[in-house]
């Protein structure tokens, strides 16, 4: 490679943008998913790496022919799988501008511009939910980088009230930092504990009964723990949507005589409180130590985006911060302190560019209109002989099985995981499996910015055919 090959750069471009302009378009009707095996996107994409190149504005157009059988329909409208939110055009447009502008957002040196940017979104961002001015953070890769940020903190806060630095000292024989948290905690956040060395088995959980914690047993558990504790609680728990009462779990960290960090992860449940019909949700999330949530989910940007705060900036920088003669710092704020990565995407652009395309009035359109969306799939479940709703949905997941008269439970179960891969196949739809309290289910999640309410219609359509079909 020399200096001449940017030659065919633009060429290049413009290919990337017909492609991607035409994929978009292609989004409403297009099969959500084809479901190739692992053998036929081998055969597609595997080969012998090439002694010479060729023309740039060829190689994307050979990758998106060749690959295109996997590439899943998940920024369009029928893509209820998992916990995946759209792209809307301001984010997908800074999100372009990024990467052609190539910055580095770690340092303040290496782009002031990139820096201020992710503080403004940071600064809109606590205005968005109502959090508290002085709390400080950092955008991460997602939900589960942010749940790292804010354990990382509270690490270093335990570590302190036992008398050493977490950080600068380790582990390795100091006492036991104990951390707390409901049966339904979700699987990024246990995680993180694991690898900021808690030990991934080592958690004690709380029973939930219908997604939040028991709040008599958690109350139960801190009891018998004489020094700090983690609490990590959910707003939003990823099978039911449901919500630990935040405010009472304050109120337990307030009331624990050796002192306790309230951990949050609202993934996606933080949105709830963009709308004043959804806001009590998230009651008291405003009293926690960390809060970490998905970009990528309700603030419909692109993969990959999440966000970080914590109560205690000072305790955040000294569980990142480490310095260098060879790290230029400059006049501002360098992200890097804030977080795992030293060079970092310039991610904030997405995030400012949505922000500020849509404003507080559009999030909270958006946010309702999907509520309203898992609302009425929801009264639909309830409403069709054969198809049952597992957990009253309270945001915007649906948690949902078919049954059948006669089968018994490993019957049922079995008929849930075939209709999951049934519809996932059929194409004009995308769910995920679950198992719920036991028994195997399907989840729908609404947080795509183009769902409508044809396309929650085409949703029901495919559930029933396949319960009929799986029937017959």
């Amino acid at each position: 490679m020399d200096a001449t090959a940017d030659a065919g750069g633009e060429a290049a471009l413009r290919e990337a943008y017909a492609l991607a302009t035409a994929f978009l378009a292609s989004l409403p009707q297009r099969p959500v998913s084809l479901v190739p095996t692992p053998a036929e996107m081998a055969a597609a994409l595997d080969e012998a790496l090439p002694e010479n190149g060729c023309d740039p504005a060829g190689v994307v157009g050979e990758w998106f022919a060749r690959a295109e059988r996997g590439i899943t329909a998940s920024p369009g409208p029928r893509f209820f799988g998992f916990v995946n939110g759209g792209v809307t055009p301001a984010a997908l447009a800074g999100d372009w501008l990024a990467s052609a502008i190539d910055q580095n957002a770690g340092l303040w040196a290496g782009s002031p511009a990139a820096a201020q940017t992710e503080l403004v979104v940071l600064r809109w961002l606590r205005e968005l939910f109502g959090l508290p001015a002085a709390w400080q953070g950092a955008l991460t890769s997602g939900a589960t980088m942010a749940n790292l940020v804010g354990l990382v903190t509270a690490r270093q806060w335990a570590g302190r009230q036992l008398g050493f630095d977490a950080a600068g000292d380790g582990l390795a024989g100091r006492p036991p930092i104990v951390v707390v948290a409901s049966s339904e905690i979700h699987l990024s956040a246990v995680k993180c504990l694991g690898t900021l060395g808690f030990g991934r088995n080592q958690v004690r959980r709380v029973a939930a009964r219908c997604g939040a914690v028991d709040l008599a047993a958690l109350a139960s558990v801190l009891r018998g723990i004489d020094g700090p504790v983690i609490i990590v609680g959910n707003a939003g728990e990823v099978n039911s949507g449901h919500f630990d009462d935040l405010a009472a779990l304050a109120d337990l960290r307030d009331g624990h005589p050796g002192g306790a960090w309230l951990h949050v992860d609202a993934a996606f449940g933080l949105f709830a409180a963009v709308s004043p019909r959804l806001a009590h949700l998230v009651r008291g999330i405003e009293r926690a130590d960390s809060v970490a949530a998905d970009g990528h989910k309700w603030l419909n940007v692109p993969y990959d985006c999440g966000f970080a705060f914590v109560r205690d900036g000072a305790l955040l920088r000294e569980a990142f911060a480490v310095g260098g003669a060879y790290i230029a710092g400059g006049a501002g704020w360098d992200p890097f302190t804030h977080v795992p990565e030293m060079s970092r995407r310039f991610r904030g652009l997405a995030a400012w560019c949505a922000l500020k395309g849509y404003g507080r009035a559009g999030y909270r359109a958006l946010v309702e209109r999907c509520v309203d969306n898992a609302a009425a799939f929801a009264r639909w479940v309830e409403a069709t002989p054969g198809v049952e709703l597992m957990n009253p949905a309270p945001l915007n997941i649906v948690c949902f099985r078919l049954v059948r008269t006669g089968l018994d439970e490993l019957a049922n179960d079995e008929l849930n995981r075939a209709a999951v891969c049934a519809i996932q196949s059929d194409g004009r739809a995308f769910v995920t499996g679950t198992v719920w309290q036991g028994r195997a289910a399907i989840r729908a999640a609404f947080d795509n910015w183009r769902t409508t309410a044809a396309d929650v219609r085409l949703l029901q359509e495919a559930v029933a055919q396949v319960g009929a079909s799986l029937s017959a």
